[in-house]
């Protein structure tokens, strides 16, 4: 069962997910891990970090899940994404 990662804009790149995620602890780690098809999407590997996720997108990596959920708080909160 995926845990709910409240974004609060429409997109996230995978990159900067996996780490709002907690599911990688550096942005460096990205780098590696995408690459080497340890990641998947919505059930399929996916190599791009670049990668455009979306409210509903499911995350997996090392067997843990996160799923892109809308952030209902709408507190602006300084971060990027």
């Amino acid at each position: 069962m995926p845990v709910d990662v409240p974004v609060r804009d429409e997109m996230i790149r995978l990159g900067q997910f996996l780490k709002l995620a907690n599911l990688i602890e550096t942005g460096a780690e990205a780098k590696e891990v995408c690459p080497a098809g340890l990641v998947k999407v919505n059930g399929e590997v996916d190599v791009r970090r670049g990668r455009q996720l979306h409210h509903g997108d499911v995350v997996e990596l090392r067997g843990m899940a996160a799923r892109v959920a809308e952030d209902t708080f709408g507190a602006p909160d300084g971060l990027p994404w």
